[in-house]
């Protein structure tokens, strides 16, 4: 038995009133608005990166769509098909890490740094 507890007597449920937990469900719903208008405007926003020092551009939007791709005419040889490859994919993935990285600065601010499974 719990220290003070008398034989027979249960403790009184602590923070479960009706009121609280309807403000804590509003606090989560306007939460859940804020979200999703932020995913929103993420989804619009364009994202650019480059490599070999601008050789090779590649643009995509909040939804990881590739938008643009742009490669100079110079960096384009017939002998060295792996070296435009390696260019292409570093410029993908930095496009695409720039995206996670500001997806989750934005959303870090909604949540105040909570780990919330399924966001971005």
């Amino acid at each position: 038995m719990g220290r003070g507890m008398k034989a027979g007597k249960r403790p009184k449920p602590q923070g479960m009133g009706g009121g609280n937990m309807q403000k804590q469900l509003q606090q989560v719903q306007a939460m859940q608005r804020q979200m999703e208008q932020i995913q929103a405007e993420l989804e619009e926003r364009e994202f650019t990166a480059t490599s070999g020092g601008g050789a090779v551009s590649v643009t995509a939007n909040g939804k990881k769509e590739l938008k643009n791709l742009v490669i100079d005419k110079d960096v384009v040889d017939p002998d060295d098909v792996e070296m435009l490859q390696d260019l292409i994919l570093a410029a993908v993935n930095e496009v695409m890490r720039q995206v996670d990285e500001v997806s989750g600065q934005e959303m870090g601010k909604l949540t105040g740094g909570l780990n919330i499974p399924g966001l971005m």
